[in-house]
């Protein structure tokens, strides 16, 4: 299997969660589907049902998330500098609208893009990988083509 590239606060965010997962909500579930099975017949008990639906997502989350941790490479961006590569985080500008942007290119896992996090697939962060400060890039977008200038590229 192929590693998933991961930043170290990416990668404690999944352990926190599969700990909690483990610690707060297996339990909890566990708790509840012993309540519902005593209020009788488990043929017509919406509550057992509910609460086996959910301890089956829990699960199924505890594996999806045990795989990505067991394929992790944590990468430290702030042990990284030269061209852009996982882990920076790029300022850029929109050289149509002059809009300044700042993005951190991070994993799959991570990505969020209303917080900045840049997934490393996406067709931007292809674009700048391997780029430097005052490079212009373009990027086939479904709206036509941007282009955009590289202001900084920081590592932390």
């Amino acid at each position: 299997m192929e590693k998933i590239p991961m930043t170290p606060k990416g990668f404690k965010a999944l352990d926190d969660e599969l700990k909690n997962l483990k610690v707060v909500e297996r339990p909890a579930i566990i708790k509840a589907i012993a309540e519902a099975r005593e209020h009788g017949d488990l043929s017509e008990n919406a509550e057992y049902h509910s609460a086996k639906e959910k301890q089956s997502f829990i699960e199924g989350r505890i594996k999806e998330i045990e795989g990505m941790i067991g394929l992790a490479q944590v990468i430290d961006p702030s042990k990284l500098s030269g061209p852009i590569k996982f882990g920076a985080t790029v300022k850029l500008v929109d050289e149509d609208t002059e809009e300044e942007k700042t993005y951190q290119i991070v994993g799959e896992q991570e990505a969020d893009i209303h917080n900045g996090l840049l997934n490393i697939a996406s067709p931007l962060a292809r674009a700048l990988i391997g780029k430097e400060e005052g490079d212009s890039v373009e990027v086939k977008t479904p709206g036509g083509a941007k282009d955009y200038e590289i202001l900084e590229i920081k590592y932390a």
